[in-house]
């Protein structure tokens, strides 16, 4: 494209702060990129922290508990995933961690962190495995962690089929997980930012990105629904709960919820009857709620856990937990 279109024709969704806002001088019915690019202070929520180069900004460490794994986090949906499934591996293998919560107003850029994950991107795990006095392994990318806490703790292949008992179901399951992490940006980076948090409201952007959100909750929905010509749910991989339910989760499910973006009526997620069961059955698990109580700051105080040490850190929380 030759030019880009800026325009302000649709509300704000959510409250902003002057320091937020784009004055209106400075929005332009037109905009043409310029031959070279220069860096500008952006607006909107995370506008402040961004920029175009990488590497930490001050000598920040690291804190650390007591356990082998060391996961450093927040409560988002990427955050999410690994949470779950480390409950899901708590209760299945009394798997324990350490979680600390990763604010990213500016804790993501630390030295400590940067080290976990050069990309300062949420979630990080440090694994001691040789040892507390050992160089840890870092995984970071919230699949690939999913995908190594499968390899060394899931021993009898409960959440990530056998590629020699069923590799069919295990291709399922690795294809739906990898369908989330290519797809899913463009919910969050796309539709969450331009119609949740940018600092001026875009219709072509909003509009693009919901589309794109729609389509997708649509893939889920046939594939659950068995109107793509498979067996259906009630999971991704039919019968089987699979990491591949945890991944989807914390992103479909909570949008057709409601409980994301708060962008349920704008979608219009009535529409996805077979997404809309398959989150209420996820809702139920226990290791869900846990996991959605580890590292998210903005839950009430009986839900939430800014550390997470031990499973025994949920007993003070929630009664049916």
């Amino acid at each position: 494209l030759e030019r880009a279109i800026v325009t302000n024709q649709t509300r704000p969704r959510t409250a902003m702060s002057s320091s937020d806002k784009i004055p209106s001088n400075e929005i332009d019915e037109e905009y043409t990129p310029p031959k070279v690019w220069v860096f500008e202070a952006q607006g909107g929520k995370f506008g402040g922290t961004n920029r175009p180069t990488a590497g930490p900004r001050d000598d920040v460490e690291l804190p650390r508990g007591s356990h082998a794994l060391q996961l450093y986090s927040l409560g988002t949906p990427n955050g999410v995933k690994v949470t779950w499934f480390l409950e899901e591996l708590n209760l299945r293998y009394g798997l324990e961690y350490d979680a600390f919560t990763i604010d990213l107003n500016g804790e993501q850029f630390g030295k400590g962190f940067t080290s976990a994950n050069p990309n300062s991107k949420i979630p990080a795990l440090l694994h001691y495995r040789d040892g507390p006095d050992a160089a840890p392994i870092r995984v970071f990318e919230s699949a690939s962690i999913i995908l190594y806490l499968c390899e060394q703790f899931d021993t009898d292949h409960v959440f990530l089929p056998s590629s020699e008992d069923n590799p069919a179901l295990r291709a399922e399951c690795l294809s739906w997980l990898f369908f989330v992490q290519g797809s899913a940006p463009f919910v969050g980076g796309g539709f969450g930012h331009f119609y949740n948090y940018a600092p001026v409201k875009i219709k072509y952007a909003v509009d693009r990105y919901a589309l794109e959100t729609k389509r997708q909750l649509d893939v889920l929905n046939r594939r659950l629904g068995g109107l793509d010509g498979g067996d259906g749910g009630p999971y991704l991989c039919g019968d089987v709960y699979t990491v591949a339910d945890m991944v989807a989760m914390p992103w479909y499910g909570l949008i057709v919820q409601g409980k994301l973006y708060s962008a349920g009526e704008f979608l219009s997620v009535n529409e996805y009857e077979h997404v809309l069961k398959w989150a209420e059955l996820l809702s139920k698990k226990l290791a869900y709620h846990r996991g959605r109580m580890v590292n998210t700051p903005w839950n009430d105080e009986d839900e939430r856990l800014l550390e997470r040490h031990n499973a025994s850190d949920f007993d003070a929380k929630r009664a049916h937990l």
